[in-house]
């Protein structure tokens, strides 16, 4: 997809949970963050010239500095996030620079997708296709987290899950197999 492509996937995901072109541009500050990160991603990712390359990431990073602490929503530059991104509330966002996060996905407040484990086992997850993860969840270590995915509020996934899986809790554990299709 083209730049323009993944920003307007992004912002028709918005549209459909409510709101005018006005209110989504001008007063959505996960939009907000998902733009600028559009933005930074396309520079950090496709621009290779260093002459330009260097001073566009400076000012990337600014901003995404600015954005962070507008809306307290931290998604670096590097951090590779398909089409369709939702951030359904305000605040206390924390993405990991090498996090790897699927198409169609929605996150909601409080959320760290972030970097946990021992020698080997420390990484940062990788998540699949149209996952939902629950208000104040954290996602962490060197872990899958497969397709179709919902991840309770207050949750602790630090190991992979399957699937169409539906978990909760600290840690996290499969309540069922009826995944994320009602809630993306």
């Amino acid at each position: 997809m083209t730049l323009l492509q993944i920003i307007n996937s992004d912002y028709k995901k918005y549209k459909k949970y409510g709101g005018s072109f006005f209110a989504i541009v001008f007063f959505t500050q996960g939009f907000w963050a998902i733009f600028q990160h559009r933005i930074a991603y396309f520079i950090y990712d496709r621009i290779k010239w260093k002459l330009f390359r260097i001073p566009l990431l400076f000012l990337t990073l600014l901003w995404q500095k600015t954005i962070e602490i507008m809306t307290g929503i931290s998604i670096p530059s590097s951090a590779k996030i398909g089409h369709s991104f939702y951030i359904g509330h305000f605040g206390g966002i924390i993405i990991n620079a090498k996090a790897i996060i699927g198409n169609n996905c929605n996150i909601s407040q409080g959320v760290t997708i972030g970097v946990s484990g021992n020698e080997e086992n420390r990484g940062v997850p990788v998540l699949g296709n149209d996952i939902y993860i629950g208000a104040n969840s954290v996602i962490a270590g060197k872990i899958i987290v497969g397709n179709n995915v919902l991840v309770g509020a207050c949750s602790l996934v630090n190991s992979s899950v399957a699937d169409n899986a539906v978990v909760l809790g600290v840690p996290a554990v499969v309540i069922s197999q009826n995944g994320s299709k009602k809630y993306i």
